[in-house]
């Protein structure tokens, strides 16, 4: 990798974990309501990730991964929409998987077993979206 394409890929992980505090702040603002209401956490990650996934879309397409236009003159590529929708209802089912493994399993806190979730499925999503989606 030359030393141009590490400095855009180095730059472009900065730019999706900015975004991803967003939307992360996002999913565990709206987990942690519904939790605390009551709700199943398995049903509670679902409707939290799915915001989160929704802002980040928007965001990434936006900000992180503009300069890779495919040349949609229109602005919006329905192929990329239904990859992104593909690569985060898998990352939506590591994430499940995990939680499930850490907190029923294991243990662990739920809101703990949220935040290690987490780390996971940034790395997952980040090289995703970047080789696969955008």
């Amino acid at each position: 990798m030359s030393d141009k394409n590490l400095r855009t890929a180095f730059i472009q992980f900065l730019k999706f974990n900015a975004v991803g505090l967003v939307n992360t702040l996002i999913d565990f603002v709206i987990f942690t309501l519904l939790n605390s209401l009551g709700m199943v956490y398995a049903l509670a990650q679902v409707i939290s990730y799915s915001a989160g996934t929704a802002n980040s879309f928007i965001l990434n397409k936006k900000v992180t991964f503009k300069d890779r236009d495919r040349g949609n003159k229109e602005g919006f590529d329905k192929t990329q929409l239904l990859k992104f929708i593909v690569l985060n209802l898998v990352v939506l089912g590591i994430s499940l998987l995990l939680m499930h493994l850490l907190t029923d399993k294991l243990g662990i806190q739920v809101l703990i077993s949220k935040v290690l979730v987490t780390f996971v499925t940034v790395i997952i999503n980040f090289f995703g979206s970047r080789k696969w989606v955008f």
